[in-house]
């Protein structure tokens, strides 16, 4: 069998959820990021690619591997 590689990216929050919409902040909870300059390394789905978007202020797709 061959082995399956998974796409990821790293998703860096550059923005504080501070003074921002409740909505704005789930969606950096949700992405699992909750202090400024933390990164995660993530599935690459259109729905994370979408949270991203969301939030271009917020948060930023530092890398993408695989």
């Amino acid at each position: 069998m061959a082995k399956q590689t998974t796409k990821t990216i790293v998703v860096k929050q550059i923005g504080s959820p501070i003074r921002r919409p409740a909505k704005q902040r789930a969606t950096l909870v949700g992405l699992g990021l909750n202090r400024m300059h933390r990164t995660r390394e993530l599935q690459d789905t259109p729905s994370i690619r979408g949270m991203v978007a969301s939030i271009p202020h917020l948060a930023v797709i530092v890398e993408e591997r695989g």
